[in-house]
């Protein structure tokens, strides 16, 4: 398991790349509708939120199995994202 310090950064990092696409498609084309791109971008906001929290849980019994559980989490969430921004 990498340190809790790494995982909140590929979180952090992850989660605005994504958002950032999202915006990137919506300034490239003007002319699409902005909602699907702005719902892409709430999803990935409300994700970090959920990963975050969820990382800096104190009262776990099992750390080990928690952590891989987020870190499980946090690439299907991730996944889901960039399948949602390549159908835009």
């Amino acid at each position: 398991m990498a340190s809790i310090r790494l995982l909140k950064r590929d979180v952090n990092y992850v989660m605005g790349d994504l958002i950032e696409a999202a915006y990137i498609h919506q300034l490239a084309n003007p002319k699409q509708e902005p909602k699907k791109s702005e719902a892409i971008v709430d999803q990935a906001i409300a994700g970090f939120d959920e990963l975050m929290a969820k990382i800096n849980q104190k009262n776990v019994e099992n750390k080990k199995q928690h952590f891989k559980d987020i870190e499980k989490d946090f690439e299907a969430k991730a996944n889901a994202l960039v399948a949602k921004i390549n159908e835009l």
